[in-house]
């Protein structure tokens, strides 16, 4: 009797393995399907997340993809979260600022498609023409090592400020070799700089925020960017190793779409453009 109970009792649990097993097996299968439908993208909200709402209404669904956007107000945490695996992709950046990004903090991040340029510009609430700029005047700038040298460069194509030769996009106020008016530069976070419009003479202002702000760059910059030759392309952003993953390189093709380019143009007048 006991040794026909010891193997009902071996088969039963045989029996409930077998099932969990199965069960395990069609989960893991279940979710590995959905992570493959579902893309979880970061964006910061203006003008990123508007695109990729665009693409999620109009585009995606013809295309079998299914996107998630979430929406992000810095420039660190979509690319902290891409590289810890809580996102697919990511979408508010340069690739110069990918490059500075992964140097210093030791990600592997790799750009895949360039969408559009959102000019960076001068702006004021004191003054109406960059010639105004008294001696002494603060200017502020974004404080990240790209944006902060092509901020720079900005004012010195502008008769501003002049670099020294050879100073690029990682030029800081230390490579600033005349500077008539004696500018105060005030280096902030760039989530901040149209807030400080109230505070400084002027602030040179990344596209997005700008843009966020209700400030309309191809009207109220005092200068801005020029878009030739200009290699500030915003892009979709993926862990290295994921650039040919079948719904990225869809999705990629989608933000580079005839239609997104004209929903740019018409949306933003001017204020961001798309890539060639």
């Amino acid at each position: 009797m006991r040794i026909h109970r010891f193997v009902g009792a071996v088969a039963l649990a045989l029996s409930l393995a077998a099932c969990g097993t199965s069960q395990s097996a069609t989960t893991g299968a279940a979710a590995a399907e959905g992570a493959d439908a579902v893309i979880k993208v970061g964006a910061n909200p203006v003008p990123h997340g508007e695109i990729l709402d665009f693409v999620k209404q109009n585009l995606a669904p013809a295309a079998g993809l299914k996107l998630e956007v979430v929406e992000f107000t810095d420039y660190v945490q979509p690319n902290v979260q891409l590289q810890e695996g809580q996102l697919t992709a990511n979408f508010f950046q340069h690739k110069p600022y990918l490059d500075d990004f992964n140097a210093s903090k030791g990600t592997d991040l790799t750009f895949v498609a360039p969408v559009h340029l959102e000019p960076l510009g001068l702006y004021s609430k004191k003054i109406t023409n960059v010639t105004a700029l008294a001696a002494g005047a603060t200017v502020a700038l974004p404080n990240d090592a790209t944006n902060l040298g092509r901020s720079l460069k900005l004012l010195a194509d502008n008769g501003v400020i002049k670099l020294k030769d050879g100073a690029g996009t990682a030029a800081t106020e230390r490579d600033v070799v005349d500077n008539p008016r004696k500018l105060q530069f005030k280096p902030l976070e760039a989530a901040q700089l149209p807030r400080s419009l109230e505070d400084v003479d002027a602030a040179v202002i990344n596209g997005n925020y700008a843009i966020e702000a209700g400030l309309k760059p191809a009207t109220q910059a005092l200068v801005l960017e020029k878009t030739e030759g200009n290699p500030y392309v915003n892009g979709l952003v993926v862990p290295a190793g994921h650039e040919k993953d079948p719904n990225i390189v869809t999705l990629g093709k989608l933000l580079q779409d005839q239609k997104v380019k004209d929903f740019i143009k018409q949306k933003y007048e001017g204020s961001v453009i798309p890539a060639a």
